[in-house]
């Protein structure tokens, strides 16, 4: 269950389902389109992972819909979360993110996507991309997967390290078994399958 965005969303510590909440809140169109279209399902695209993995480090503290209400903005300012192009950033990059009242402005979480690009790089020198680590790592219990993100990022928690292998098909939770998009998702086999099946 998708805990850190539901807390976000109620913000009083109640959490249901995230299907059930997109079910009785029809008017939320940031969370409906995230849901139906994006959470849960694998990803295989370097930039796309490493988007996904900067957006849960700018969620951190925050509500989940003031990151979806700012996806737009947070694509144009990191030049579509290429991770190459990130890894360049210098201090005139930093100030113009400061600067940028679309985005998060926050000096830690900016830095962390820096200096994260900059160790997927490294990592991408062993295992040819951002997935290919994944995958190589793939699958461990989340205490693991927590220490091992611990080990070769900054700025990552529990949390955080939860809602990327949540939102990206690595763990499984995103949806209900009876939401329609659960069966969507579960034709892509995601990596939670393999999960399931050792169980």
């Amino acid at each position: 269950m998708p805990t850190s965005i539901l807390i976000a969303i109620h913000g009083d510590g109640i959490v249901t389902s995230y299907c059930e909440y997109v079910r009785n809140h029809p008017e939320d169109e940031y969370n409906r389109l995230y849901h139906d279209q994006e959470y849960g399902y694998p990803l295989i695209d370097n930039n796309l992972l490493f988007e996904r993995f900067i957006l849960e480090i700018n969620q951190a503290g925050l509500s989940w819909i003031t990151i979806l209400k700012k996806v737009v903005n947070f694509r144009r300012a990191y030049y579509g979360f290429d991770i190459n192009r990130v890894a360049e950033f210098g201090e005139k990059d930093v100030d113009r993110l400061l600067h940028d009242p679309g985005i998060i402005r926050n000096k830690l979480k900016i830095n962390a996507a820096i200096e994260n690009a900059h160790r997927i790089l490294s990592l991408c020198e062993d295992y040819g991309s951002f997935k290919g680590w994944l995958d190589a790592h793939h699958p461990h219990p989340l205490d693991n997967w927590t220490q091992l993100f611990k080990a070769s990022f900054v700025f990552t928690g529990t949390e955080i390290v939860r809602e990327f292998l949540v939102s990206t098909g690595y763990l499984p939770g995103a949806h209900d078994q009876d939401c329609p998009i659960y069966k969507k998702i579960l034709i892509l086999k995601p990596g939670w399958t393999i999960i399931i099946k050792s169980l």
